[in-house]
């Protein structure tokens, strides 16, 4: 299971509609072994594509290092689809090199509704998660008793 804070949340869904309609991309770190995703780090997505996404090689250089400077692991790995289901697609289930991160794809296709699912990829092998949304980590409440499976 996913457990997110409303405002993680929030900025993952805000990213993905201010690139469209281009894919967008980022990762939430957070405290090595924690499973807790704190801090928001939106990316650049080099490919600037509808229907692709690549981490820029230099942003992610520093931001997997930075992460390395602060005890951090990347907790999150998100992007968007611009005109599909948020399922990942044969080439995001290739790409997926951290089998500790939740792979979040949010759907951009319709302008009204929120497709926020998360994903483990492992292996090749994709299992789709609950996602929580809470309020905060301190207080543990759903935000707006929201839960995504």
């Amino acid at each position: 299971m996913l457990k997110i804070e409303q405002a993680i949340y929030d900025a993952i869904v805000a990213h993905a509609r201010a690139d469209h309609p281009d894919e967008a991309c980022g990762v939430v770190a957070g405290p090595i072994g924690s499973d807790r995703p704190t801090r928001f780090i939106p990316m650049t997505n080099a490919e600037r594509s509808p229907t692709f996404f690549r981490f820029d090689p230099l942003e992610q250089f520093k931001v997997w290092r930075e992460m390395d400077d602060r005890d951090e692991e990347p907790v999150v790995i998100y992007h968007s689809h611009t005109a599909t289901e948020a399922y990942p697609s044969r080439t995001d289930i290739a790409y997926a090199s951290e089998p500790n991160a939740h792979y979040v794809v949010v759907s951009t296709r319709d302008p009204e509704e929120v497709e926020f699912r998360s994903f483990r990829i492992v292996d090749g092998e994709v299992t789709e998660e609950e996602v929580r949304v809470v309020a905060s980590y301190d207080a543990d409440e759903p935000a707006a008793n929201r839960v995504r499976d």
